[in-house]
């Protein structure tokens, strides 16, 4: 019979050994894979080393750094992508040390002696929560893809609006004579659709997303988008390159350093 695999990798920490393989053996023998440590900074040094934990369980009260000391720290390693959750296990239940715990992020407290059923519970509701989270934040990426399909979609409609207007499927750089600043452009902006064309010129002149989106009707964030569809097509690294790039008296040359 296959055991049930779990989604969380538990990190357990305390100054004592024997609190700490006590723990991991109880959790290991409901399938869950624990990592054992006896210091805050030997666990700062697993975490870092190891993305796939995502629960912590410490001891509030230990040398060097203390159990909110080391959960803060693990917060600043994990960034904005990494999820985890921490739960505080004490043997003193100072009301303050509680409420400090809680503000600092833990999602739950025990007092030692642990009672290990509860102690299972709280982690199967960690776990829970984790599974919660993680399925937002994939929801929240795929959110993300649709916007960068609508973005396109809009700029594929604006082809079609200068289609209509007599500018042609495949306006280029030859195409504009009739504005008076404007010069042939090199054959790297041929492949920019016009809206894309029109964004990179304003950001040659200096033009900041706001003034852009004033001006093209369009907003801040779509000038946002624009920005970076143009930076990628044309492989620049930044608006400097690209208003470098489409300043009078480039060369060809000029152009291959700035893109690369």
């Amino acid at each position: 019979m296959n055991k049930t695999v779990k989604t969380v990798k538990v990190l357990v920490v305390d100054d004592q050994p024997l609190i700490v393989e006590e723990l991991c053996e109880f959790l290991e023998s409901h399938d869950y894979c624990c990592i054992p440590c006896h210091s805050s900074a030997q666990a700062i040094e697993t975490f870092a080393a190891d993305p796939a934990i995502n629960l912590v369980l410490c001891d509030l009260h230990m040398p060097q750094y203390d159990g909110v000391e080391l959960v803060r720290a693990l917060k600043v390693i994990a960034g904005h992508q990494r999820m985890f959750e921490a739960i505080m296990l004490t043997g003193r239940a100072d009301k303050q040390d509680v409420i400090r715990a809680l503000r600092e992020g833990f999602a739950d407290y025990y007092q030692k002696p642990v009672d290990l059923n509860e102690l299972l519970e709280g982690v199967q509701r960690q776990e829970a929560t984790l599974q919660e989270r993680q399925q937002s934040f994939q929801h929240l990426g795929d959110l993300n893809q649709k916007l960068q399909f609508l973005a396109d979609s809009i700029d594929d409609l604006y082809q079609d609006l200068d289609k209509a207007r007599g500018l042609g499927p495949h306006r280029r750089a030859t195409d504009v004579e009739s504005e008076p600043d404007s010069e042939s452009l090199p054959a790297l902006f041929e492949q920019l659709s016009p809206r894309q064309l029109d964004v990179a010129r304003l950001v040659s002149k200096g033009k900041t997303n706001y003034q852009i989106a004033c001006e093209l009707g369009i907003t801040e964030n779509t000038v946002k988008l624009y920005v970076s569809q143009v930076l990628r097509l044309t492989h620049m690294h930044n608006r400097t390159q690209l208003a470098l790039a489409l300043s009078p008296g480039n060369s060809p040359l000029h152009l291959r350093v700035t893109a690369h």
